[in-house]
């Protein structure tokens, strides 16, 4: 069987403030970064795309301010976090440009992943960073996230950005191999699960529950399983201790538990657009858009004729015909008052009419979902799904 890893494109790569971490010195493990360094840079060789979601700013960030050992106040482990992440982005900068790997650093909160204009955002961003050969380095804005705005663990955070970006592999770099049916250190029948297809109740047993010793982090784990398989992403859990821990497990020599999704990514979204958002406009489209959906490509502002009702950029609206008959739903690229400014107008007077250069479509096909059933671009879809 070919390692899981080795067949990914789009990659999320989690990693823990104990392993990038010298926790007495306060400085980043230099010959594990580079490692890891090398290691993304014969992926990107390899042609897959890297996003590394990782922990360690609060951890770098308080030995240099000389904070007290022991739990932080809010406020303090902010400021850590704040001093931190320069020396954070730093490190990443220095090992990956060794590769001459070309470094973005990228903060996030929780209301980021779940506000829909915050998230397109986000999502582009983080496309076009990956288009031009960048690997993003992702943390929490712990400078300015308080509780109820917080994830409050980097594998939910990474398990959303896979979710965000359509990755089709999360690796969770961790203390542990993988999942077991108990914690291994205190269970010696504890059994090793190499391949779990779908998070149930027994599953979720297995990780006992937060607060417990040695098993709050796979609860955690298991939350962001949930997350990434219902997005079509696959899953890994696999020890980050050793050097060039990524490498062992493209080549299978490094023991993991492959957490297997049903769907693709492009199939979650797809559904996730169709059923369930709610559409707060409509935007009816003449007779030559409708035969580009047809085709698989974007709308343009170009084929719409009336924009109906109020939305905002980021919201859901139904595509139809100039008879009402719906063909589509989609997110959609402009508010509504200026969706009619260029509605039926090349993008080359965007300028003039907004004021700004805006996007060339008003829904972009990766965020467009075909819904007329009867329509023959539903086949084509579904041979774009399948592809």
């Amino acid at each position: 069987m070919t390692p899981p890893l080795r067949q990914a494109q789009r990659v999320v790569v989690k990693i823990g403030s104990a392993l990038l971490v010298n926790r007495d010195a306060g400085t980043p493990r230099r010959d594990w970064l580079d490692a890891l360094a090398a290691d993304v840079a014969a992926m990107r060789a390899d042609g897959k795309e890297v996003v590394i979601v990782s922990s360690g700013a609060i951890a770098l960030g308080r030995r240099s301010l000389g904070l007290p050992r022991g739990v932080l106040k809010l406020e303090e482990s902010q400021a850590a976090a704040a001093a931190g992440q320069i020396r954070l982005a730093h490190a990443y900068e220095t090992a990956l440009g060794a590769h001459g790997v070309a470094v973005a650093q990228v903060l996030v909160t929780l209301s980021d992943t779940e506000e829909r204009r915050r998230y397109l955002n986000a999502r582009n961003t983080l496309s076009t960073l990956l288009r031009y050969g960048a690997v993003p380095i992702i943390n929490e804005n712990d400078t300015v996230a308080t509780d109820e705005i917080k994830f409050g663990d980097n594998d939910r955070l990474a398990a959303r950005v896979a979710q965000m970006i359509g990755a089709d592999m999360l690796v969770l770099l961790s203390d542990i191999d993988g999942l077991y049916t108990g914690d291994p250190r205190h269970d010696a029948g504890a059994e090793f699960l190499p391949h779990v297809r779908g998070i149930d109740a027994r599953i979720e047993a297995m990780a006992g529950k937060p607060g417990q010793d040695g098993s709050g982090g796979m609860v955690t784990k298991l939350t962001a399983a949930k997350i990434a398989l219902g997005a079509g992403c696959h899953m890994l859990i696999a020890s980050g201790h050793a050097l060039h821990a990524l490498r062992d497990l493209a080549d299978g020599s490094a023991r993991c538990t492959w957490f297997e999704s049903s769907t693709s990514p492009r199939t979650a979204y797809k559904q996730w657009i169709a059923g369930s958002l709610r559409p707060k406009g409509r935007l009816r489209i003449d007779a030559g858009a409708a035969k580009a959906l047809n085709g698989g490509r974007s709308l343009l502002p170009a084929g719409v004729r009336i924009v109906e009702e109020e939305f905002e950029r980021g919201d859901a609206v139904v595509v139809a015909d100039m008879d009402g008959r719906e063909l589509a739903r989609g997110l959609v690229a402009y508010d509504s008052s200026d969706a009619r400014r260029i509605a039926g107008h090349k993008s080359t007077v965007f300028e003039e009419l907004l004021g700004y250069r805006g996007r060339q479509e008003m829904i972009h096909r990766d965020d467009l979902v075909l819904t007329d059933a009867a329509s023959p671009a539903s086949e084509h879809d579904q041979r774009q799904e399948a592809s």
